[in-house]
């Protein structure tokens, strides 16, 4: 793949966050890392894979950890997807896997995406995004997930868990030429520090809000659902029901 320098800096390229355990899907997780679990038929990571090409990004890097090698069928499949070891996965926190990544994603327009998402419309990655921002849904009353608190201009104060009447976090995310880098800085500052092992790189965004610029995107909950228990896998495809029970009793 040859980009030339000025190309570089204004093609989208995308970051697939791959490295967890996955220990509230066991046991499907035992052999099989969650982003490569099907639902429907197609594994996780695969459909948010078809969202970004949808949108004509074909740089994507995968950043993978718990049973790793198993990626590698992605990189066989998709031309110009890279698989990119997160060695640290198991000891720091998610924090590891967006460090991993920050030479590549300094001074570029960015995707930062879980891999564990259910993308049931892909065109939702074709929104005109015109800035930085967190693709979210709106949920009334209250909710103890990752939430985004904005001021009366729409951008972000607040990247949290907990808030009533707010946009939650969905798992996508956008960055801008100018907030990649400072995303980046702002990680390679931080990784090392003492309580970095226990850090989400959300964290790190909102620690770094008064230089960052990021409002929410609206997307609907039919459009995408971030499964992370055998529960919520089954809630939408109900061929995994069989699998309760057994999870109870791991």
């Amino acid at each position: 793949m040859s980009i030339s320098g000025k190309d570089k800096k204004h093609t989208e390229t995308a970051v697939l966050m791959a490295a967890g355990l996955g220990q509230r899907m066991r046991p499907l997780t035992c052999d099989t890392p969650k982003p490569l679990i099907r639902v429907f038929g197609t594994p996780m990571a695969e459909t948010v894979i078809a969202g970004l090409k949808k949108r004509g990004i074909d740089e994507i890097y995968v950043v993978t950890g718990y049973l790793g090698e198993q990626f590698s069928s992605l990189a066989s499949r998709y031309p110009g997807l890279v698989l990119v070891k997160n060695s640290e996965y198991e000891r720091v926190n998610n924090i590891s896997s967006v460090r991993a990544v920050t030479d590549i994603i300094r001074g570029r327009k960015v995707f930062i995406c879980e891999a564990d998402l259910y993308v049931s419309d892909p065109l939702l990655f074709c929104a005109d995004l015109s800035g930085s921002c967190y693709f979210g849904r709106y949920t009334a009353g209250h909710s103890d997930d990752w939430v985004f608190d904005t001021d009366e201009n729409g951008f972000i104060t607040r990247v949290g868990k907990g808030g009533d009447d707010r946009y939650n976090m969905c798992g996508i995310s956008y960055f801008t030429e100018k907030d990649s880098s400072i995303l980046a800085d702002a990680i390679e500052e931080r990784f090392g520090r003492p309580g970095y092992e226990e850090l989400f790189w959300d964290e790190v965004v909102n620690d770094n809000l008064d230089k960052l610029r990021l409002t929410v995107h609206p997307v609907e909950s039919d459009q995408i659902t971030e499964i992370d228990s055998v529960d919520e896998l089954a809630a939408v495809d109900e061929s995994y029901k069989k699998y309760i029970s057994v999870q109870t009793e791991v």
